[in-house]
């Protein structure tokens, strides 16, 4: 991974995860030892999925460019209906407590979210690829008269 892509992966993995560890001990002293446990698991699965996403997400804007905007909407579609399927297969847990991991995946989701926001716009990303004016050659164009 270029170090452009772990940067952007740093500034919004770290903001989330202490987000996180806030809302996991807030759930601790509100609800208890499960109320804490489920807010970890739903900020380590909005980390997991958000993360995943970002990567597969930079991956094809570097090798399919064309493709981007499609693999960006399917990619959200595909991590809505995993979360779904998830929620649904842990629907009557005794294991965490069910409100607390919907509150933690929403605080790390949108926390994540407005760390990608401040990151995209602190990024100095180039308009134009500055090493692919070095390669090509301009032509003429027009006549010589």
């Amino acid at each position: 991974m270029p170090s452009n892509d772990a940067r952007n992966l740093l500034q919004c993995a770290v903001p989330t995860a202490a987000a996180g560890a806030v809302v996991v001990a807030v759930s601790g002293v509100v609800t208890g030892g499960k109320g804490a446990v489920g807010a970890a698991v739903g900020t380590l699965l909005a980390i997991l999925f958000m993360g995943i996403g970002l990567f597969v997400l930079q991956w094809t804007a570097k090798t399919l460019p064309q493709l981007f905007q499609a693999m960006g909407l399917m990619l959200y579609g595909a991590q809505l209906l995993l979360l779904l399927i998830f929620a649904a297969v842990f629907k009557d847990t005794s294991l965490f407590h069910p409100k607390t991991f919907a509150i933690g995946l929403v605080v790390a989701t949108v926390v994540w979210m407005a760390a990608q926001a401040r990151a995209h716009m602190k990024a100095k990303i180039f308009y134009i690829d500055p090493d692919s004016a070095k390669d090509e050659k301009p032509e003429k164009t027009g006549s010589s008269s």
